[in-house]
């Protein structure tokens, strides 16, 4: 888009023709000689008065081209976002064995619980533009997938490739969150956030409460998501169909006390709509800042200049040709 940053310089194109009109002109002597040969001059002097319009328009065409360049036209381009929240944001997702359990529903379809976390969660990593993402992978070890980026397509891809079992069939969840806390509690960012995600309880490594501990003295805020359903249709030893509880080793009272120690949340997800749901209320517990945009910015005074220039060099030729 053009614009003018002293688009008021406009009011100087008159100028020329306000000086010639309000000025009084110069006046010279008319001369006593009579010249026998008057008409002869004159019919020359009308002969080489001829490109006088091309003179005048050349002239104006420089004035206004430097009046143009004076108004200092600029070409903006398209807005570019730069805002960044500086928010560090974690997310400890939970690849034991367990999450294999298709307990959670799509269209009437049984999905597997890490294929909907998948999903709702990669949603919620394309929406956060403006955070660093990071991803922790758990179970029986708990490792760091994604290191804390800008870079959201790389942590969705990560987050695709996860598969359950990969660390180990046991549940880590103390180890998970000490990994996340030694990578948050250094960092400069104003808000810190790690998002838990579990279908279990703590099974193997450190005790949750200990990191719990550090991450509230850290100011690390926790939001803690309890995943699987209450009922689920299964078999038993002589294959007949039952209904289990395939949430049965889930420690819901861990999880809410590490959301509340922290300043957190702790949310319950029994089936798809709900953890969706809960991303979603995350989203508004943690929002994004306010765009920021700038638009680039390319001065064009140059051109009217360089025109004025040629206008300028063709009047003198011009004028030495005559």
């Amino acid at each position: 888009m053009l614009n003018w940053i002293w688009p008021w310089c406009v009011l100087l194109l008159p100028l020329p023709w306000l000086v010639r009109n309000l000025l009084s002109p110069y006046r010279v002597r008319p001369s006593a000689i009579v010249v026998p040969f008057f008409d002869d001059l004159a019919s020359l002097s009308e002969v080489k008065n001829r490109p006088a319009i091309l003179h005048i328009t050349l002239l104006i065409v420089i004035w206004c081209s430097l009046i143009a360049a004076v108004a200092r036209p600029v070409w903006y381009g398209e807005p570019v976002d730069i805002s960044t929240s500086g928010r560090d944001l974690l997310m400890a997702i939970d690849i034991s064995d367990s999450m294999r359990i298709d307990d959670m529903k799509i269209d009437g379809a049984n999905v597997m619980r890490i294929d909907i976390v998948k999903s709702i969660a990669g949603e919620f990593i394309q929406n956060r533009e403006s955070d660093r993402i990071g991803l922790i992978m758990f179970g029986q070890q708990a490792y760091l997938q994604t290191p804390l980026s800008f870079d959201r397509k790389s942590a969705v891809a990560e987050l695709n490739d996860a598969l359950p079992g990969f660390a180990g069939s046991s549940t880590a969840i103390g180890d998970a969150m000490g990994l996340a806390i030694n990578l948050l509690r250094d960092r400069p960012a104003e808000s810190r956030v790690l998002i838990l995600l579990s279908d279990g309880s703590n099974t193997y490594g450190s005790d949750p409460a200990g990191a719990m501990s550090v991450a509230a003295e850290a100011d690390i805020k926790i939001h803690t998501i309890a995943i699987g359903a209450l009922t689920h249709t299964g078999k038993d030893v002589i294959g007949q169909e039952i209904e289990i509880n395939p949430s049965r080793d889930l420690d819901e009272q861990s999880l809410a006390s590490i959301a509340d120690a922290t300043g957190g949340r702790y949310f319950r997800a029994h089936n798809t709509e709900e953890l969706a749901s809960i991303y979603a209320t995350i989203d508004e517990l943690e929002p994004a800042p306010a765009p920021d945009f700038v638009r680039p910015q390319k001065s064009l005074h140059h051109w009217p200049l360089a025109l004025a220039l040629l206008c300028a060099t063709l009047l003198t030729a011009l004028r030495v040709d005559h």
